[in-house]
């Protein structure tokens, strides 16, 4: 294992190295001695106590994203050799702003990202925390917009294809609920392909005050079921829209589907009961930029 001769920070996990001992040169700073591997492997996550504010990121394009948005926010960076020539930009910037770096086999990766997708690249990140539902209305441009309320989507694969459909669309931000203990995973922004820092989480207020202040700023909310709604394709849509959008198995609550202003469903073959929350999320998204554009 080699790294880049920056310091790292207390909290940092241990990290097995099956690279160390080998004679094999170091390509990125020859002049930095190798270290010894470690005894014990690295755990999958950030220290428990730090879990809250750290995120363990992985995937090419997770990882850049964060890069070109927020490069602040990284703090330690992990890649396979065969990434070196890809993420130069970022491992210059981390020699310039000693932020450490580690050379590490694909075993150590997989350790580290707990997945066999990490695509050569994890990194350690701050979290980014959601915006004040009343600091985004403040700071939103005129003219169209969407955002999305999710009212119990947890899935974490299921969260990322919401956030790179809606970073694709152009989306405003996802809404989260006051109690709402969903947050962005590794997972979940390696699916987003970038998509997670592209558009933001916001933490909504008591839900009756969330509501009218979205009613204040020109939006309507949607709610999205599976049967009884009106044909996405052929009702009347608003410029400002927030779609709603229910649990994988248990759908919205119906309080808050009774304060929605519309009722919208996706029409289909009958084949299947009803399309995956991911899946319908980009074909309302498309709808929604077909006509605002």
């Amino acid at each position: 294992m080699r790294d880049s001769g920056s310091p790292w920070k207390p909290r940092s996990p241990s990290v097995p190295s099956s690279s160390a001992g080998s004679s094999r040169p170091d390509r990125v700073h020859p002049h930095v001695p190798r270290e010894p591997a470690p005894e014990h492997a690295a755990e999958a996550s950030p220290a428990h106590g730090h879990r809250d504010v750290e995120l363990r990121l992985y995937g090419l394009n997770a990882i850049r994203a964060v890069f070109a948005k927020r490069p602040q926010a990284i703090r330690k960076l992990y890649l396979a050799e065969a990434r070196i020539p890809q993420m130069q930009p970022l491992l210059k910037w981390c020699v310039a702003n000693r932020v450490g770096y580690r050379v590490v086999e694909d075993a150590d990766l997989q350790k580290l990202a707990a997945s066999t997708h990490h695509e050569g690249v994890v990194a350690d990140v701050l979290r980014e925390d959601p915006l004040p539902l009343s600091t985004w209305l403040r700071d939103l441009p005129a003219g169209p917009q969407c955002a999305l309320w999710l009212d119990g989507v947890g899935n974490p694969h299921n969260l990322g294809a919401i956030l790179r459909s809606a970073a694709h669309f152009g989306v405003g931000a996802v809404l989260l609920p006051k109690h709402s203990t969903l947050a962005l995973s590794g997972a979940a922004a390696r699916v987003a392909e970038g998509g997670a820092d592209a558009v933001p989480f916001v933490r909504l207020g008591r839900e009756d005050n969330s509501i009218a202040q979205l009613h204040g700023a020109g939006f309507k909310l949607a709610a999205t079921v599976v049967r009884g709604g009106s044909d996405l394709f052929k009702a009347a849509m608003p410029q400002r829209v927030v779609y709603v959008l229910g649990a994988e198995a248990e759908g919205m609550s119906p309080d808050l589907a009774k304060a929605c202003d519309l009722r919208l469903s996706i029409p289909g073959s009958g084949a299947v009961e009803s399309l995956n929350v991911a899946s319908a999320t980009a074909v309302l998204l498309s709808q929604w930029a077909s006509r605002a554009r």
